[in-house]
């Protein structure tokens, strides 16, 4: 019986070294998860589209269900476990617990991760950027405003600029509509 070529690679990861051998089909979130019990990035549509499953790879964030880990081969990978320094939370987790950031839970290593990426970018300078650089982690209990207001204040600092959805009387979910109080668009 044959048994699948498995090939070696060289992972850093949280800090730490690894030496792995793996099939070449082998998604990173898969051996994340399954080989290295790092469950705190999780699987969520396993196709790209949700953002539950991201992780940093070299500061960039990236998608783990769709990155083949061979083709990660002397990478350093950030997962959500990696991101506190000891009993000291990353400044995104603390902010993510102030604006109560999260309601299930499900997609916060995912977005916290995404987050840093963005940090690391440095593009977004508005809370309206900040939206759209997030767009791609979704939240299935809608707890949107409250990430984006917990990434803008470690982002952008504590008195980000206003959006312009602010500025144009409302923001869906969060505020009552303005409208009434800033007169027509």
């Amino acid at each position: 019986m044959l048994h699948p070529s498995r090939h070696p690679i060289r992972l850093r990861i949280n800090g730490t070294p690894h030496d792995l051998e793996v099939e070449s089909w082998t998604p990173l979130l898969d051996l994340l998860r399954d080989h290295l019990d790092l469950t705190g990035t999780k699987k969520g549509c396993d196709h790209g589209q949700c953002g539950a499953c991201t992780v940093l790879v070299d500061g960039v964030r990236v998608l783990s269900c769709l990155t083949l880990a061979v083709m990660r081969d002397g990478s350093e990978v950030t997962t959500v476990e990696g991101l506190a320094q000891g009993d000291r939370l990353h400044p995104l987790q603390q902010a993510f617990i102030e604006h109560d950031a999260f309601q299930c839970g499900y997609c916060t290593p995912g977005q916290l991760c995404s987050a840093v990426g963005l940090a690391n970018e440095g593009q977004a300078k508005s809370l309206d950027d900040v939206r759209e650089l997030m767009s791609g982690n979704l939240c299935r209990c809608g707890a949107y405003a409250q990430i984006a207001q917990a990434v803008a204040q470690v982002v952008l600092g504590p008195e980000p600029p206003k959006s312009e959805v602010v500025q144009r009387a409302w923001i869906a979910g969060t505020t009552v509509n303005a409208r009434a109080k800033l007169g027509p668009a």
